[in-house]
């Protein structure tokens, strides 16, 4: 089975863009402590609130500093997807 061609050949070292939803809002002087992300809250239709991040990661190491990031700031990680690589 090939993977997708957003996948093939990523690298541990390598530059992507990813998506993160959180459950909650991540307010805009949380996100300038976390650095460059593009930030989108939303609220459900049952009124909970998630928070949609895209953000360009330098590599898995810096991507698991955002993820530990937002558990210390309390925020269930509700999904992560790598939309390109760089």
């Amino acid at each position: 089975m090939q993977g997708s061609s957003r996948t093939r050949g990523i690298t541990l070292g390598q530059r992507a863009g990813y998506q993160i939803v959180i459950q909650g809002v991540l307010s805009e002087e949380s996100a300038e402590r976390v650095g460059g992300l593009v930030l989108r809250n939303e609220r459900g239709p049952h009124g909970g609130a998630t928070t949609t991040l895209s953000v360009s990661i330098s590599d898995q190491a810096q991507l698991i500093g955002l993820l530990n990031a937002l558990y210390e700031l309390r925020l269930p990680i509700l999904s992560v997807e790598m939309i390109r690589v760089e």
